[in-house]
């Protein structure tokens, strides 16, 4: 195992033996394996957006053991999935690379303002399947983030005591926050400490904006001088707001966009000291070999 791993595993001494190995398997697959960054390649999009929305653009997406084997054939640290896709190959990839199974998910057909997940797996499952984590989201800004707070905790506390590692995307969103404010600078890093608050091994944000949403938050930003002009200085604040760099903070890769924009924002996420990406419709909604090559540049980078 590497200094790094190493170093990186001694921000979770409060945790058990098998939470311990499963967060030392997420670092030490794949290419980037042992230097500390991750890249985990996400397929929860057909139940989050919808299925023509997510793989009618390259139709080999619609099979579930499409994406086990690109996460393989691209080096990734591990693949996040809802409960089907992985039940549909988790027996046939069995131990070719870590899992994550996403315990709750939101679909786009009632899509309220104030949006609550459903939880859609349970830790059992992600035992049955031989994941090294479960998933889950949080919307921080919701007026439903409480009740999803204490779910989030006690599921953490289930997994933790099974030795799961807990990977937490934390979306801001709802009616307390304008559609600017869900990237906002300030509101990005307070949602990267609720889930460190909370628990979470692994958290998984947006890359934020320069802009201010709150502002009692805005005066503190601008009375300190805190540093937020390029992407990577707004990156550094982020990954500083969970426990001063001591969790595991990885960026979301958004919407397909272009190469070098993609790529562009990846220098940035590295140069401010994120963690590393969670890319899926960047890389699957490609062509295979395209997503495969984009994969592997995007941890070129990240392997300096």
């Amino acid at each position: 195992m590497t200094k790094r791993v190493k170093e990186i595993l001694g921000y979770y001494r409060s945790e058990n033996p098998g939470v311990l190995s499963n967060l030392a398997r997420l670092l030490n697959h794949g290419r980037l394996g042992g230097t500390g960054k991750l890249v985990i390649l996400p397929v929860d999009q057909g139940f989050e957006h919808g299925p023509a929305r997510s793989f009618a653009g390259n139709p080999p997406a619609y099979d579930p053991l499409y994406h086990f084997q690109l996460a393989i054939d691209a080096g990734c640290n591990a693949y996040a999935a809802p409960l089907g896709f992985l039940e549909s190959g988790a027996a046939e990839y069995a131990g070719e690379l870590p899992l994550i199974l996403k315990l709750n998910n939101h679909d786009v057909l009632c899509d309220e303002k104030d949006p609550l997940p459903s939880q859609t797996a349970s830790v059992k499952d992600a035992l049955r399947l031989g994941c090294a984590a479960i998933g889950y989201t949080i919307y921080p800004g919701s007026s439903q983030a409480r009740g999803m707070y204490q779910q989030l905790r006690e599921i953490a506390e289930e997994a933790k005591s099974h030795g799961l590692a807990v990977v937490v995307w934390s979306y801001p969103r709802g009616t307390a926050l304008s559609k600017a404010g869900e990237t906002s600078l300030d509101v990005v890093a307070y949602a990267a400490q609720i889930a460190a608050q909370l628990g979470a091994h692994v958290i998984k944000v947006k890359p934020p904006t320069a802009n201010l949403e709150q502002p009692e938050a805005k005066k503190a930003y601008e009375k300190n001088k805190v540093p937020m002009e390029t992407l990577s200085e707004r990156i550094r604040h982020v990954v500083q707001s969970a426990f001063d760099g001591k969790r595991i903070v990885i960026f979301s890769g958004g919407p397909m966009e272009g190469d070098e924009q993609l790529l562009g924002e990846i220098r940035e996420i590295h140069k401010g000291g994120g963690y590393g990406s969670i890319v899926g419709r960047n890389s699957f909604q490609r062509q295979r070999q395209q997503g495969i090559e984009l994969l592997q540049k995007i941890m070129s980078i990240y392997a300096g």
